[in-house]
C-alpha cells in the first residue's frame, strides 16, 4: 500500500484483508477437513519432546497463534500498511490485522454455536412430537 492512499482506506483495507485472515485460520484450526493433520499436530503438542517441537505444533492447533503466522504471509502478499509508510506501517498493520481476524473468529463461533444449539433443540422437539 503506497504512502498516498488515504486513513479511509486503509481502514476499509484493515477490515477486508482481515476476512480471508480469519477464514484460512478458522478452517486449519477448526474445520474437519484439516482433522487428520490438526490431530497430528495436537499429538505433537503434547507429546514432543523437545520443548521447541511443542511450541512449534501447539500453533496449527490455536487460531489466535495461526492468525499471526496467516497474518505476515498475507501482509508479505498484500503490501498493507496501516499508519505509516516503513516498518512501523507493517506492524501496526500486523497486530491490526490478527485483532480484527479474532474478533470475525469470535463471532463466526458464536454463531456456529448458536445453530448448533438450534439445530439440537429442534431435533429434541422433534423427538418429543414423534412420541406423542
Amino acid at each position: 500500500m503506497d504512502t498516498t492512499t488515504d486513513l479511509g482506506t486503509q481502514i476499509i483495507s484493515l477490515f477486508l484483508i482481515a476476512i480471508p485472515i480469519a477464514c484460512i485460520a478458522w478452517t486449519v484450526t477448526h474445520e474437519e477437513v484439516f482433522k487428520e493433520p490438526r490431530e497430528f499436530c495436537v499429538g505433537q503438542s503434547h507429546n514432543a519432546e523437545s520443548p521447541v517441537r511443542r511450541k512449534f505444533f501447539y500453533l496449527f492447533t490455536c487460531e489466535y497463534c495461526f492468525s499471526h503466522y496467516v497474518t505476515i504471509l498475507m501482509l508479505i502478499i498484500t503490501g498493507y500498511k496501516l499508519l505509516y509508510a516503513d516498518w512501523r506501517g507493517y506492524l501496526i498493520a500486523g497486530f491490526s490485522l490478527v485483532w480484527i481476524a479474532n474478533i470475525y473468529m469470535s463471532l463466526f463461533g458464536l454463531i456456529r454455536l448458536d445453530v448448533k444449539k438450534e439445530r439440537i433443540e429442534s431435533q429434541i422437539e422433534e423427538k418429543e412430537l414423534n412420541k406423542k
